[in-house]
């Protein structure tokens, strides 16, 4: 008894220990005294933290919250995300099953014939036996039926580490899907906003369509009275010709974008023209613009969340490797009634009972468990330089974001100053020409011209809005926490 006490106690000593390091959080990419404010923020924006969910509600449009909604319920690339939850959720829960012991019924049936067997132990030489006896010696015949029972224990807890494993990488395939709905939900934004610029754009070509004809027209008549050459008219002619291929596009424009709509928000081509056929005005995005800082935002994006729960994983995957160095002791447990005829299966008195306890330890695998240990190693290296790249790009997103939004206000700003002058322009030719100043050729052009600039605001308003939008997608924003039940 002395001499097991030795084994005995160090089975119990790795038993309570788990191999492997510990998870210790993510390596510091953002410093305190770097994450307090972004480099290309302006005084536009305030460094509150902003609404993480449903930032397309600040835009005010109710057609735009449609379309978000539907596909937040309907697109296919958010559905495959939730499926892949529920795969990470049932791996957690099949290596939590395997930590416990199973329990099957079986039945078993043996016939067989072995030359020279003797089950009958005492028997007399065959020389002695009959051709039947030799017959009946030689076969086999064997029934059972009952429960067989099997448990694996792990001194050095690998089974543990699977499970933080599994419950790690689920974490992280929970954060991308929230990193699918960040995506999904600017992503219609964006693209409801470049319809409706491309709505305006075709009412814009049509009207100068229409002062394009007139001034056609009336060059090619001042032409066959003398007034002109050939070659003002051929200069008309084209810029008419421009005009039409101008709306052209954007019409087609109009058709890939409303048919993007309907894919996004998980339907056929063609299903949202008739909600959307009517032109709308642009939204634009609130005065106020919060943004938080680069730690807030290191916190909420959740492709950084995703990384640093890859790297809590490949953590735990050492722990598993490592785990492979040490004893596992199995337990199989047989229960059953049998014998060599088909009633002993009914004969409760044929019970019987086997248990085999067996402990494994491999101690000699020509590095095999070293390899398996450097290979998670490596993995574990690889995910955190994941990580740290994957912050780094997440801080170059938002300061690029940033540093559009500002330079699109900026350009806004002008676009609207060159619009004013283009409607005092167009006000002072209509004068000129009610008074007989000018042509009509003259004040067609000069509406023109308002009209070029009434588009040009237009795009300048679109690209603001699509700027707002990139910098909502770049702090993370469109998701929640889901809520927890207390």
């Amino acid at each position: 008894m002395r001499h097991l006490l030795p084994p005995i106690i160090t089975i119990a000593l790795l038993a309570g220990c788990t191999a492997g390091p510990d998870y210790a959080g993510p390596p510091e990419v953002v410093s305190a005294d770097t994450g307090t404010r972004f480099v290309r923020a302006g005084s536009d924006v305030s460094a509150s933290d902003p609404v993480v969910a449903q930032w397309w509600l600040l835009l005010g449009d109710p057609e735009l919250t449609r379309l978000v909604e539907a596909a937040l319920s309907g697109n296919p690339s958010l559905a495959a995300a939730q499926a892949r939850i529920a795969q990470a959720r049932a791996s957690i829960r099949q290596d939590r099953a395997g930590r416990m012991p199973s329990l099957g019924a079986q039945a078993t049936t043996v016939q067989g014939r072995l030359r020279g067997l003797d089950i009958q132990g005492g028997a007399p030489p065959p020389s002695e036996q009959t051709n039947s006896d030799a017959e009946t010696d030689d076969s086999l015949s064997f029934f059972n039926v009952g429960l067989n029972a099997n448990w694996e224990l792990e001194f050095a807890g690998g089974s543990r580490r699977r499970i933080e494993a599994s419950n790690a990488q689920a974490a992280a395939t929970v954060a991308n899907a929230e990193d699918v709905k960040v995506q999904l939900t600017a992503q219609v934004a964006s693209t409801y906003v470049n319809l409706r610029e491309a709505q305006f754009r075709a009412e814009q070509f049509e009207a100068q369509i229409s002062l394009q004809e007139e001034i056609l027209a009336l060059t090619y008549q001042r032409y066959q009275h003398g007034a002109l050459p050939l070659f003002p008219v051929g200069t008309a002619n084209a810029e008419l010709e421009m005009l039409k291929s101008q709306l052209a596009e954007a019409e087609a424009d109009i058709a890939v974008l409303s048919d993007a709509l309907a894919i996004l928000t998980g339907q056929v081509p063609g299903s949202v023209d008739a909600a959307l056929t009517t032109a709308h005005s642009i939204p634009m995005p609130p005065e106020q613009v919060a943004i938080g800082d680069p730690a807030s935002l290191v916190a909420r994006r959740p492709d950084i969340r995703a990384a640093e729960r890859s790297l809590a994983a490949s953590t735990a995957r050492i722990g598993v490797a490592e785990a492979a160095r040490f004893p596992k002791l199995s337990f199989t447990g047989i229960l059953g009634l049998g014998g060599s005829s088909l009633d002993d299966v009914v004969d409760v008195g044929d019970f019987s009972a086997l248990a085999i306890p067996r402990l494994q330890w491999n101690f000699l695998d020509f590095g095999r468990v070293d390899a398996a240990i450097d290979q998670a190693g490596a993995a574990r290296n690889e995910a955190v330089a994941n990580y740290q790249q994957t912050v780094l790009l997440a801080l170059q997103d938002a300061e690029r974001a940033l540093a559009r939004f500002g330079q699109q206000r900026v350009a806004l700003a002008a676009s609207m100053q060159i619009k004013k002058q283009a409607d005092g322009a167009a006000d002072l030719n209509r004068q000129r020409f009610a008074a007989g100043a000018i042509s009509k050729a003259d004040l067609n052009r000069a509406l023109r011209e308002q009209q070029q600039a009434s588009a040009d605001l237009v795009r300048a308003k679109g690209a603001l809005t699509l700027a707002w939008i990139a910098l909502q997608k770049s702090l993370g924003l469109g998701w929640q926490e889901p809520v927890r039940d207390q």
